[in-house]
């Protein structure tokens, strides 16, 4: 079944965009920043908070790298008219990095000046190795000039530990992830028990330092062992969230944090670039494409 399920998503990436839709629809908030809207009000209204991005990268040109810069200034505006309880997440080759680091600086000050005139945070995401020290020095420019900015580190790389240890501070906040890049076996672990025990150990890292973590794995066992670790640990609700890819099928793992008290925040992306996006978490996770299947039947 599971040879089948990805030989169904390598089929369907190359169908028409209309088809694929369906498929897609469980990943992705919409199109329009009024669809990404409609979406993060229901998961507030159920308890979770947001984190919304534009789909995108790798930009071609300083035009529509401005362009984006715009939109998502006019983002941050939306969140503020609307209450929602949401912040952002932007990629730096979004905003220009691939074609000048100085250029993604500029634009993604831009957008931290909008943040800090609404008081909310902005999440500059990790991308593939050759942008890891650009993006951590664009970081700390960042914090040095507002606070409620955070990163992304990503455990299947071996640096990741001394960055956790150079980046610590009361300021440091950073969502950890396992890491989703094809990279060398030269700067990164490849087998899947390995980066999920560096997931943990990563994790336990920034919270006995200075810093706040956001814990971003879909992997329910190692949930529940870093459960395990704070509660035994007595570590405040304060330190840590879990985050999520909205639309990822968890079971009632995400109701069970909830229950807790601790705070659950889901990754919403919108926009034009979808198809690329979905076709990435279908072939994540295959099975995603009989749920839509029976539904569809079931109509």
């Amino acid at each position: 079944m599971k040879l089948i399920n990805s030989i169904l998503v390598k089929i369907l990436s190359h169908f028409p965009k209309w088809i694929v839709k369906p498929f897609a629809s469980p990943y992705v908030a919409g199109v329009s920043v009024d669809d990404a809207v409609k979406t993060v009000k229901t998961l507030n209204d159920k308890g979770f908070v947001a984190t919304i991005d534009i789909l995108g990268e790798h930009v071609h040109s300083k035009e529509e790298s401005y362009k984006i810069k715009d939109d998502y200034r006019a983002l941050y505006d939306r969140i503020a008219e609307e209450k929602l309880n949401a912040n952002i997440s932007l990629k730096p080759t979004h905003l220009g990095m691939e074609i000048d680091p100085t250029l993604a600086e500029s634009n993604l000050m831009s957008v931290l000046q909008k943040a800090k005139e609404h008081n909310n945070f902005m999440r500059i995401d990790m991308e593939n190795s050759p942008y890891t020290d650009s993006t951590i020095h664009i970081y700390q420019k960042c914090l040095a000039i507002y606070d409620k900015v955070g990163m992304v580190l990503q455990s299947y790389l071996h640096r990741t530990a001394n960055d956790i240890n150079n980046l610590d501070s009361e300021k440091f906040n950073c969502r950890i992830c396992k890491g989703i890049y094809r990279e060398s076996e030269k700067i990164a672990f490849q087998k899947k028990e390995e980066i999920r025990e560096r997931l943990f150990e990563d994790a336990k890292a920034i919270l006995n330092g200075k810093g706040y973590v956001a814990i971003a794995t879909h992997d329910i066992p190692l949930i529940d062992k870093i459960d395990n670790w704070i509660t035994d640990n007595k570590i405040s609700k304060k330190c840590f969230e879990f985050q999520v890819l909205y639309g990822v099928p968890m079971g009632n793992k995400l109701q069970e944090l909830l229950n807790k008290g601790y705070k659950v925040r889901n990754y919403v992306p919108f926009g034009e670039a979808w198809f690329d996006y979905s076709i990435r978490r279908l072939k994540e996770n295959p099975n995603i494409m009989w749920y839509v299947l029976g539904n569809i039947f079931k109509k």
